[in-house]
Order: structure tokens, then sequence, then C-alpha cells
């Protein structure tokens, strides 16, 4: 063999596999497709299923033209990069297919394609193991459109939690901490220092995930986590959220609608910064969203589009480092400029109108810089030890002689 075809198949080979070990994020979807969920009983949900569940990903193309999408599916490790077992062992069937299940709107001013993937899918797929997945969209040249993470778990263990207020007297009225302790119900756990890894979120919010705390102590085959700074979150406040499940109404935190010929306007009220007001128990779902048309029998396809008039009143944040956006499981939390409010000087607001479909959203306001990094600490709603939230602990394990990482438990506190 040539010396330089040698050497280029080696740097190919080389490149191939870092480009496989990469850590698999999240990409946000172009601006015509909306409405990206997971979808369990008919609803949308935070992407974790207990292995051999029946859930669906769905999505809408307001393009409208039925356009070709394809899904390839990517097993992968606790941090997120691919594993290296071959794609046939956790799937049974074939990914690299055609979403073949799709509608055409029905009755909306706004055009909208809806796509459906279901699992388990008896025709192309169905998921074998448990662990953590990416599920990329592509276009019919075969390039990757957008992705999501979702998390597949067996029911291997018992865990038991409590949110508590933070224990640390400089953070005592802003954070919650969270201890919970993990029973095996039939592994016997082996060196769990080791083996054994914990995720915890809030409200089933990735960007916000703790990871890599170690078990503080054992007592058996039971692991306790009742640690002071490690298992902590911000507290946050409650969720805004607003309703137009009739979107020629002004219902539920909506001020006005209107129609500017193409779809309907609906204008919210102007939220209050509340960093510097006290608490108050304001009853949310904490981040969910729910697709909904009252007047309508299949809310997939005849849910209408609306364009969401968002203003902020928060006359106490001055940053030309960091921007206002706005956040929710309707767009993954997602910090694209798509969702970034614009300063208006002559009202003395910052503004954003962003087209949503109709039901009941919930959202919050973030703060982040120019590279996306979150700052929790100065939110603008602030942080209350009292906010309720919900709390998700998934457990994975691994022997020595396992290929992969399980995910064998599942807990919640709220």
């Amino acid at each position: 063999m040539p010396k330089f075809l040698y050497t280029s198949l080696v740097l190919l080979f080389i490149f191939t596999s870092a480009k496989a070990q990469e850590i698999q994020n999240e990409i946000d979807p172009p601006y015509n497709i909306k409405t990206v969920s997971f979808v369990q009983n008919g609803s949308p949900v935070v992407p974790i299923f207990e292995l051999g569940d029946t859930f669906s990903f769905q999505f809408d193309d307001l393009f409208g033209n039925e356009a070709n999408y394809y899904f390839e599916i990517t097993h992968c490790d606790y941090n997120w990069k691919p594993t290296d077992i071959p794609k046939t062992d956790y799937i049974m069937g074939f990914d690299n297919q055609r979403i073949t299940d799709y509608s055409n709107s029905f009755n909306t001013l706004q055009i909208y394609s809806h796509y459906r993937l279901s699992f388990p899918n008896q025709f192309t797929i169905q998921l074998r193991i448990s662990g953590n997945y990416i599920l990329k969209i592509l276009n019919e040249d075969k390039e990757v459109i957008f992705s999501r993470k979702f998390i597949l778990y067996e029911n291997h263990s018992t865990v038991a939690a409590q949110v508590k207020r933070s224990r640390n007297v400089l953070n005592i009225d802003y954070k919650q901490n969270l201890d919970f302790s993990i029973l095996s119900n039939d592994i016997v756990f082996q060196t769990p220092l080791q083996n054994v890894k914990v995720l915890l979120l809030q409200n089933g919010n990735f960007n916000t995930a703790i990871k890599n705390v170690p078990p503080q102590y054992t007592i058996g085959n039971q692991l306790i986590y009742k640690y002071d700074k490690e298992t902590q979150f911000w507290g946050g406040n409650e969720f805004l959220y607003f309703e137009n499940k009739d979107i020629r109404t002004a219902a539920t935190n909506v001020a006005k609608v209107g129609a500017n010929g193409d779809i309907y306007n609906s204008y919210l009220f102007t939220n209050q910064a509340r960093g510097n007001q006290i608490y108050t128990t304001n009853q949310d779902v904490n981040g969910y969203f729910v697709v909904k048309n009252i007047n309508a029998s299949n809310n997939e396809i005849e849910a209408d589009y609306a364009w969401v008039y968002f203003s902020l009143s928060a006359p106490t944040f001055r940053s030309s480092t960091k921007d206002i956006y706005i956040g929710g499981m309707f767009n993954n939390y997602s910090l694209s400029p798509e969702y970034k409010m614009d300063y208006n000087t002559e009202k003395g607001l910052f503004e954003k109108a962003v087209m949503i479909k109709q039901g009941f959203t919930s959202f919050q306001y973030i703060i982040a810089d120019k590279k996306g990094v979150i700052d929790y600490e100065n939110a603008i709603d602030g942080n209350f030890y009292q906010t309720e939230n919900e709390y998700t602990i998934l457990v994975y394990y691994k022997e020595s002689t396992d290929r992969y990482q399980r995910v064998i438990g599942k807990g919640n506190a709220n």
C-alpha cells in the first residue's frame, strides 16, 4: 500500500473515531420547525420513559410542504458520548428511515405539516436497552436539522427523596437542597462509588442538571446522599403562563387579541420583574405546555399558531454583556436569537413576539451571556426557597462486565 494512502486512512480513522466520541448536544431547530415535543398519553412530557413504554416524538413544519424528514438514533453514555456498542444491540429494526406519519393542518390560518414518530413502531424501530439517547432529525440530504435528548430507564431500584431548604446561611433563602437515598431492588451494587452515578433534574431541564455526585455513604445495599452543597439548586420562582385555547378571545393573562391578516396576535399583560418582591404562591405546571383548541376535535392539526407578544418591565436589569430570553418546555429552554428580548427605549420595556401554538403555555425569563451561560443567581424573577419545583433523580449503573451504563431507577420529589 502506498505510504500516502496508508497515512490518509489512518487520519480518516482517527477523525471518524474522534467525531464518534463527541459529546452529543441538542441542536435547536430552524425557524420553520415548531412545537417539538415528546408526547405520551396525548400530552407533551419530559422525555424520560420506562423501557417498553409507548410514546411519540412530534413536531410541526410551518412550510407545510410535506417535506421529507428522516430520523437517526444514537445510544450514549452517562456523559452523552456515543457508546461503541453495535446499533443492532439497542435498536430492533432500522433508523435512518423516512418519517411517514404526517398530516397537514386543517382549518388554521397558519399552514403546517405535523409529523409523528412513534416508539415502539412495529414497522421500523423498537428500543432494546435503557440509557441516554439522542434523536436526530435529518432532511433529505441527510443533514441534521435538529436533535433532542431522551432517556429510557429500568425499574431495578427505589429512590426516596425530599426537597429541603438550604443548610447554608449564605443562601438559605434562595436555594433548595435535594436529599435522597437509593435502594436496589434486585441488584447487589459492586463498588458503588465508581459504578453508580446519578443525574438530578429540576423541572425536566437538562441545562440545569447536576451530575457526578458520588454516594455520601452506604448502609448495606442502600446509598445515601445528604450533601450540603453538591445537590443544591437555585429555587427560582413560579413559572408565568398564558392561555389562548380560544385564540379569538382574551383569556388568562392575555390583554387583547387581534389579527394582522395572516395569523392571530395575542398580546400578553406586561410582566413585572419579581426579583425584589416577596414570594407569592402561584400554582403552576413547572414549565409544561399543552396544545389545545377548544373548538377542535384534533388538536395536533387543528390548533392554530399565534404571534404572542411578551413584554417585561425590569428597570433594575442593566447589562451590556447579558440578555433576557423567554424559555419553557414549549421551546426546550432555548437561548436562540428567536427568543431573545429587545429593549424598547420609548416604553422602557423588554419586548419580543414569538410564534407559539395555541393552548396553555408556561414560561420564564432567563438571563444569559453571549456564550449561553445562564445567570441563575441574579434571575429576573428572583430565587425563593419556597418555590414549588419538580425534581427527578435518575440512577445509572455499570458493572465491570457491562458494555454500557444502564439507567436502573427513577425517583421524583416535589
